[in-house]
């Protein structure tokens, strides 16, 4: 997009350089060394890489300049840890560090934050309400989802209203035995699937280390576009399992790039 052909940070990015691989290759030797100038020279001809994960994040309305700049904190942390004999090119390693960097800094700096227990409250709300609509084929009343969460009424109202404002894609809403379910787990991403990233971060070596359940997991999620809502439906779990699963092989899949 010629929107990203502009100056970013001071940074004109129409001219940033283009590194060849024997140039990469050179210059993490001297990286690894302590020189400095070379990892200068290392994240100038990267940045290009941040600049393609910003796009991504197009929806946001937040500042180019600030998510450039936190980009490029991913970026050199990428740089700082690559172990360049693990077979893995730079991008695959990099992309992910990236996106974490922006997503941690969007989801800390949401202006908007609803207390944990309406979130709490509003989730399994709309759980029971599922489980409920899917039993007895029909709609259920405020007062029967109350009733199957054994919470007040005026609570599980309460909850829901407070969870119609808009939230950051970021933002918590569920902790279930310390794993944190985020508004983004339960949208589908329509988008991203027809671009096709994950499949571009070359990831299919790990995919195939992974157990049966937990790939299927992981193609339903990213390369489907699927909410884990969804996915807990089509292989009968819940969503936090679900959600736990899909944390431990997106761990296991990092652990097998970085070994």
């Amino acid at each position: 997009m010629s929107t990203y052909k502009v100056e970013i940070c001071g940074v004109n990015t129409a001219q940033l350089p283009i590194l060849k691989e024997e140039e990469k290759d050179e210059l993490f030797k001297k990286i690894k060394a302590g020189d400095k100038a070379s990892r200068e020279t290392y994240i100038k001809g990267n940045l290009r890489l941040v600049l393609s994960v910003i796009k991504r994040f197009n929806n946001h309305n937040e500042n180019v300049d600030d998510l450039f700049q936190i980009g490029c904190i991913g970026l050199m942390k990428a740089i700082d840890n690559f172990d360049t004999s693990v077979g893995v090119k730079f991008s695959t390693y990099a992309v992910p560090m990236i996106i974490g960097e922006i997503r941690r800094y969007l989801r800390d700096n949401s202006s908007y934050r609803i207390p944990r227990s309406l979130r709490d409250i509003a989730y399994k709300a709309m759980q029971a309400k599922e489980r409920l609509a899917k039993n007895a084929q029909k709609e259920p009343t405020l007062e029967e989802i109350a009733t199957e969460c054994g919470i007040p009424v005026e609570d599980v109202v309460y909850a829901l209203d407070a969870i119609q404002t808009p939230l950051s894609l970021f933002d918590p809403v569920y902790t279930d035995g310390g794993d944190t379910l985020y508004v983004m787990d339960q949208i589908s991403d329509k988008k991203n699937k027809e671009e096709h990233w994950v499949e571009d971060l070359s990831l299919s070596d790990a995919l195939s280390h992974l157990n049966e359940r937990d790939e299927h997991i992981i193609r339903l999620r990213f390369f489907e576009g699927k909410t884990q809502i969804e996915v807990a439906d089509e292989i009968h779990i819940s969503q936090a399992q679900v959600s736990r699963l899909e944390k431990n092989a997106l761990k296991s899949m990092q652990g097998y790039l970085r070994t």
